[in-house]
This record gives structure tokens, C-alpha cells and sequence, in this order.
């Protein structure tokens, strides 16, 4: 068991071996690897919990800039999802209608 402790001072934490890891995507900008959702010189995952909640790890190159980790919503995570630009078989199910709403949101 990894136990990791939410950077929010809720005094919760999760279990980082039952929990899924969902990693960022990256594009090339012509001289970086630049993370789709967290920009240059920073990174995020998510990870779904055993318990489903959803919770956003944040990082940065930079320093004096801590590592977090946070609960969201399935709002928000649909939204990590989408503009990472997962491939709908890579979606967990039960967030893939969310994720479609959201993509059709921003299609208006």
C-alpha cells in the first residue's frame, strides 16, 4: 500500500497501488515536449481511486512550485480527458458521456 496524502489539508489521502493512472499527453512544439493539459515545464495525471473519486497530481520544472494533489469533479476530469484528447476506448465508461457533452459544449 502507497498511501498519498491530498495537498488540500483535508487530511485525506488515497492508495496510489488500488487506484488507475491516467497520464497527460504531450505534443513536440518544435524544441519541448509540452503537456496537452498542464503547458510547458509542468505535468499532471489523474487517478481513479478505489473508492471512484477522481484526484488531479500537478507538477511543475520550476522552482519553489510544490506537487499537488487534489479531488475534482467528473466535470473536471471529463474536461483533463477531453482536452487531453483520449481516444474514446481509453475513457473510463462511466465518464465517457460527460466527456462527449463537454466536446459538444465546446463545439458551439
Amino acid at each position: 500500500m502507497k498511501r498519498i496524502a491530498l495537498t488540500d489539508g483535508s487530511g485525506k489521502w488515497f492508495d496510489e497501488s488500488k487506484a488507475t493512472r491516467f497520464d497527460h499527453h504531450t505534443y513536440w512544439d518544435g524544441n519541448n515536449s509540452v503537456s496537452m493539459s498542464a503547458g510547458p515545464r509542468a505535468g499532471d495525471r489523474l487517478y481513479r481511486t478505489a473508492s471512484e473519486r477522481w484526484i488531479k497530481n500537478t507538477w511543475s520544472q520550476y522552482q519553489g512550485v510544490r506537487e499537488t494533489y487534489e479531488e475534482i469533479t467528473d466535470q473536471e476530469a471529463a474536461e483533463w480527458f477531453a482536452v487531453n484528447e483520449y481516444d474514446d476506448d481509453d475513457i473510463p465508461e462511466e465518464l465517457l458521456n460527460v466527456v462527449k457533452d463537454h466536446l459538444k459544449d465546446l463545439e458551439v
